[in-house]
């Protein structure tokens, strides 16, 4: 009798009967379905729910980290930040502001004139506007020596407002002087009533 013979005489309502290889066969196969559903159902979500966790313990672990560095760092931070705004004072106070615009034009020409120095043209450009200071630019010429223009460069750099120098034309007269053509910039502090 061959094992499918066997298979056609079990009484499925008679456990007791059946043969032996048949019951360690219906158990196999009902372990491994038991185990796939629990893994369909059971496990697969778990893994994929500690996945999800995994990922986001990193994102948080660099988070905590990089908050942690901050923290560490705070009174550095702070000193650095108080330095930055005295400094950052330091450079308004060298902005005039509008009522101090005339007066820094005057000391612009007596130091020039101190030098020796003859203007030949003073003339204040239009205003550019920025984020929170104004550019003057100012176009001058002056007749006279290399020693007297380097002086008067010298005595801008000294002052105590901001006047930066730029486009610089020398050249040659024909009494042996020099003429020079300077593009200054002086910067006013644009103040919070809006000028």
């Amino acid at each position: 009798m061959s094992r499918f013979d066997e298979l056609r005489d079990i009484e499925i309502g008679q456990p007791t009967s059946w043969p032996a290889w048949f019951v360690v066969v219906a158990a196999l196969v009902l372990a491994a379905l038991l185990m796939f559903a629990g893994w369909q159902f059971l496990v697969q979500d778990q893994l994929q729910t500690l996945e999800r966790e995994r990922a986001r313990e990193g994102e948080l672990r660099n988070t905590y980290n990089s908050k942690k560095g901050m923290v560490v760092n705070l009174p550095a931070y702070q000193a650095q930040m108080v330095e930055i705004e005295q400094m950052l004072a330091a450079m308004v106070r060298q902005l005039p502001d509008s009522a101090e615009v005339p007066s820094l034009l005057i000391d612009i020409t007596e130091a020039g004139t101190q030098r020796g120095l003859h203007f030949v043209t003073f003339d204040p450009q239009q205003e550019e506007v920025g984020d929170f200071y104004a550019v003057l630019p100012i176009r001058v010429e002056v007749t006279g020596g290399y020693h007297q223009l380097a002086g008067f460069i010298s005595d801008l750099a000294r002052m105590p407002r901001i006047v930066t120098v730029g486009d610089m034309t020398i050249s040659a007269d024909d009494s042996g002087g020099l003429t020079t053509s300077v593009m200054l910039q002086t910067y006013r502090y644009l103040t919070e009533e809006g000028g």
